[in-house]
């Protein structure tokens, strides 16, 4: 598995291995969406990743739409973020900052006072989401955005991005599926419009696009990435040809010299996620879904991609890295303490030589 530990230059990014560390939501920030000190050890823990995706972030209070999930758009949520970069820089790790706006996938439970759900147009998730307040409930109603509204996002995801290198992030990731505001505008099923912004699949890439290039020319576009899953129906996301759709924005952005496209496999059988962001996009990929350490040196051996994201397998092994290096037993994580307040099942996994000494005592 050699490969897997070479070092690889994604844009500006300079990785110490092609292991990525997954984007995933896991509900610890505190009040007011800032992140606290749980999250700077969980992610200082994993700092052996060539390259951690922290989770996603929203841009604005509107970007909100989960319980205790964090933000970067006020001063204190950006100071909670630097303490997390900072960790991870101290281990001698790299991290980039995932900008997620969810839309539609929303309950004003789980938002500041007076922040709107918003989409591209008036139709409502069919699905529900959780939180603390209300339990299970229902997505909110979402208002349509005008076109300034669209301008306005826009401007919140290009100052997060600048936020984001404040705080210390080498760089960000914009979240284009799991059914969230970038994918609501690319899918024929949530975007109805009729505008510059709808209509044909050019007009439906375009909000991610313009999004891109926006924060590309606030920090550079070799610090930007972006990430796909053709396909994915997660939070009642429909398109009649997703393969088109997110091969027009491969090539829509074609032209800008972003640092990568982490591309997750389609749950679509007959669609090779891989093999279509091959043939559209220019970019590096990270590949993401299913991969262990065997499998994930294969694909990068035979020129599959550059890097590989590990996602479930982070939870439980804070020290993946070093157990794929020396071919150590992999940890199971627990389900049940995915999204929980606190410490537990989130920061407190043991790195492997810690539970070899606990089994022989």
């Amino acid at each position: 598995m050699s490969v897997l530990f070479e070092p690889v230059a994604l844009g500006e990014l300079q990785l110490a291995n092609r292991i990525v560390m997954a984007p995933m939501t896991r509900s610890r920030a505190l009040v007011d969406a800032i992140p606290g000190s749980d999250m700077v050890e969980y992610y200082r823990q994993r700092a052996g990743a060539g390259l951690i995706v922290a989770e996603g972030t929203a841009p604005s209070a509107s970007g909100l739409g989960y319980c205790r999930t964090p933000a970067i758009y006020s001063a204190e949520q950006m100071a909670g973020w630097q303490r997390v970069t900072e960790a991870v820089h101290a281990e001698g790790g790299r991290i980039v900052l995932q900008l997620m706006h969810v839309g539609r996938a929303a309950s004003l439970h789980n938002k500041p006072a007076g922040a709107a759900t918003v989409a591209p147009s008036p139709l409502r998730a069919r699905t529900q989401v959780f939180s603390d307040s209300h339990g299970l409930v229902d997505t909110d109603e979402p208002q349509a955005l005008t076109l300034q509204g669209i301008s306005d996002v826009i401007e919140e995801y290009r100052q997060a991005a600048l936020n984001a290198r404040q705080a210390g992030f080498d760089g960000v990731e914009l979240h284009c599926t799991s059914g969230y505001l970038p994918m609501q505008f690319m899918a024929t099923g949530s975007n109805l419009r009729s505008d510059a912004y709808g209509g044909d699949v050019t007009g439906r890439v375009r909000f991610a696009r313009e999004t891109i290039e926006a924060m590309a020319s606030a920090i550079g576009a070799g610090r930007v990435g972006f990430r796909l899953c053709p396909g994915n129906p997660y939070n009642d996301i429909e398109d009649h040809d997703p393969a088109a759709t997110a091969a027009a924005l491969c090539e829509a952005v074609a032209p800008l010299s972003l640092a990568y496209l982490h591309i997750m496999r389609s749950p679509l059988e007959g669609l090779d996620a891989f093999a279509l962001a091959r043939r559209h996009s220019p970019h590096a990929l990270i590949l993401n879904d299913g991969f262990d350490g065997p499998s994930a040196s294969a694909a990068l051996a035979s020129g599959e991609g550059a890097a590989v994201s590990f996602g479930r397998h982070f939870i439980a092994n804070p020290d993946l890295v070093e157990r794929l290096r020396r071919g150590l037993a992999l940890s199971r994580f627990d389900r049940k303490t995915l999204y929980t307040p606190g410490a537990s099942g989130y920061s407190d996994y043991p790195a492997y030589q810690t539970s070899a000494q606990e089994v022989a005592q």
